[in-house]
């Protein structure tokens, strides 16, 4: 009896040291093979660097960042990667999805016209990118006379994801308001803009006038959502690719956010 009791003994020892040294752990502390950084200095030290940079540009968009001003200049090459390619098409045409998603499911439309949803412009309906681009992709100081002459021009690409969430939620009945921090002088430049790419038949282009002029976007902001809510609006939802978009009193039932590594106003 004794010898068989030893003998049940050894086997389950012998069954829990397989057992620990095949199994996998669920987290992995030190990796199998060696880590790209340690393999090959080159693309290692580029993985490093792009992981910082989309750790930075995580905590921008989760407005952790704080206020900030320039785009960090080791993180340009990132940036100017990230917009040209499909990373940043890809998270727009996913906030548009659920935007959408929400318009169809979440809300009844009455039909009264009174069921509203409000755009930022800059970087939500109109891409800047292409003036970026000519400045150092958020990593100079903003020149607001420059950007000024760049809006001038009038051509600002549309944002195809916000273009397609824009016209299907006319089709859907809502009525669209658009509130830019952009000033009462270039209304027609932005309508023209607008036109061009595609964007039609909003209800009202509200700009900042001279008693807005030196107000936070949050609270200018707020204040024209506010006035638009007094007319007897709900104001379903919100886009924008600020914090201060989407932030502050008279916010929307839903707000989205589209991404933006460029800048940050507050």
């Amino acid at each position: 009896m004794e010898l068989i009791r030893w003998g049940i003994i050894s086997l389950l020892l012998i069954l829990t040291i397989e057992t620990t040294s095949s199994s996998p752990s669920v987290i992995k502390m030190v990796p199998d093979k060696e880590t790209p950084i340690a393999a090959d200095g080159d693309s290692g030290r580029r993985r490093g660097l792009d992981l910082y940079c989309e750790g930075w540009r995580f905590t921008v968009e989760t407005n952790d960042a704080g206020s900030w001003t320039q785009v960090p200049e080791k993180c340009v090459d990132f940036v100017k990667e990230y917009l040209a390619g499909d990373w940043y098409r890809l998270e727009s045409e996913a906030v548009a999805d659920s935007a959408v998603a929400f318009a169809k499911t979440a809300v009844g439309v009455s039909g009264n016209g009174k069921n509203a949803w409000v755009f930022d412009i800059d970087e939500t309906l109109l891409s800047n990118v292409p003036y970026y681009a000519d400045h150092g992709f958020g990593s100079e100081v903003f020149d607001e006379l420059s950007f000024d002459s760049w809006v001038d021009l009038a051509v600002g690409p549309a944002l195809s994801a916000s273009l397609r969430l824009f016209n299907e939620l006319q089709d859907l009945g809502f009525t669209v308001f658009l509130l830019t921090g952009r000033s009462e002088f270039q209304r027609n430049v932005t309508e023209i803009n607008l036109r061009f790419a595609g964007f039609n038949n909003w209800e009202r282009l509200i700009l900042r006038g001279d008693g807005d002029q030196g107000k936070l976007a949050s609270v200018y902001k707020s204040e024209k959502r506010k006035e638009i809510e007094d007319e007897g609006y709900i104001i379903r939802g919100n886009s924008g690719d600020q914090w201060s978009d989407l932030t502050g009193f008279a916010v929307a039932e839903r707000s989205f956010k589209l991404p933006n590594p460029l800048y940050y106003i507050a």
